[in-house]
């Protein structure tokens, strides 16, 4: 009883974490269902939007300004990935990984060492984790709560323009996409773009509210996208057939994510363990689709086989 007391207690804080991260697993949503590229640049443009946003506000720029400059840095972090893959020829995978490499020291010469803090107390603030509590706008629920509908409503309209047709296109059939003038190579530059355009949109977000921005903050991020994506449609897939309801079924296994997390953490296991933890829940939720279709299959030939002997 005092266990779920005080994952009770928990909850709003873990809700308000889940819908940061989701943010950031749509982002990951975009590459890895729509273009199916595997694309690792996220773990280094998170923290590059967390000390974009950091820097800037504490040098006195405007909140939602320096939300938008964090935006457009992950849009050139995701367009170097992007022209890494299509003007080098780099495989998407390892054009990530040498752009989440280059991002480690990008990001230490925004900031100028390893972290930088950011009191509540002394600046303004969007959201933070001290509010989690309080019954206003600035309660991080609220907060993230409308931007991130107003993100999911403004990718499902542009998703839906002939531009946002063609990235979705790109992603489903490369080959009759080129053979229909759709011109391929651009619209994986862009698609990364946006991706990490919300990753790292994601990142300012998670700085404000835990505090500070820090150069390894988007270590095993990918994982945490992954398992909200996976998450969300293995739970939600039957039922959110629309795309705009698909981008919330990302955010919303993201929230059941944090909240197992924190339930997990509640029950008294070592937080050194939930990087192991992770990876176990991702590997399990990727390995359902894959059993289910084995049963199936295995059903079907018993079915068969049933109907040859009689």
């Amino acid at each position: 009883m005092e266990i779920f007391s005080q994952l009770l207690k928990a909850l709003p804080g873990s809700v308000s974490q889940g819908l940061i991260w989701g943010i950031m697993a749509i982002g990951v949503f975009l590459t890895y269902r729509i273009l199916d590229v595997a694309d690792l640049t996220v773990d280094g443009s998170f923290a590059t939007g967390g000390a974009v946003a950091v820097v800037l506000i504490l040098n006195g720029c405007n909140l939602w300004l320096a939300m938008l400059a964090a935006f457009v840095a992950g849009l050139l972090a995701g367009a170097i990935t992007g022209l890494l893959h299509s003007l080098m020829g780099i495989p998407p995978i390892l054009a990530g990984i040498l752009t989440q490499l280059s991002l480690y020291s990008i990001n230490l010469k925004i900031m100028g060492k390893a972290n930088q803090s950011i009191n509540v107390n002394k600046t303004d603030l969007l959201i933070s984790l001290r509010w989690v509590k309080d019954f206003a706008f600035h309660n991080p629920l609220i907060t993230v709560s409308v931007v991130l509908a107003v993100l999911i409503a403004l990718l499902y309209w542009f998703f839906g323009t002939e531009m946002g047709c063609g990235i979705r296109a790109t992603g489903s059939n490369p080959n009759m996409s080129r053979a229909q003038g759709i011109n391929t190579s651009f619209n994986k530059v862009l698609g990364i773009m946006l991706s990490n355009g919300l990753v790292a949109f994601s990142g300012a977000f998670l700085a404000q509210y835990q505090g500070f921005a820090d150069v390894k903050m988007g270590q095993g991020a990918i994982v945490i996208g992954l398992a909200a994506v996976i998450i969300g449609e293995a739970l939600f897939g039957k039922i959110f057939k629309n795309f705009a309801l698909k981008l919330l079924s990302v955010a919303f296994g993201s929230i059941i994510y944090y909240i197992v997390i924190q339930a997990v953490i509640t029950m008294g296991l070592d937080a050194n363990l939930l990087k192991l933890l992770s990876a176990v829940i991702v590997a399990i939720f990727l390995a359902i689709p894959y059993w289910k279709r084995l049963y199936t299959e295995k059903h079907m030939r018993k079915s068969k086989g049933g109907k040859v002997n009689a």
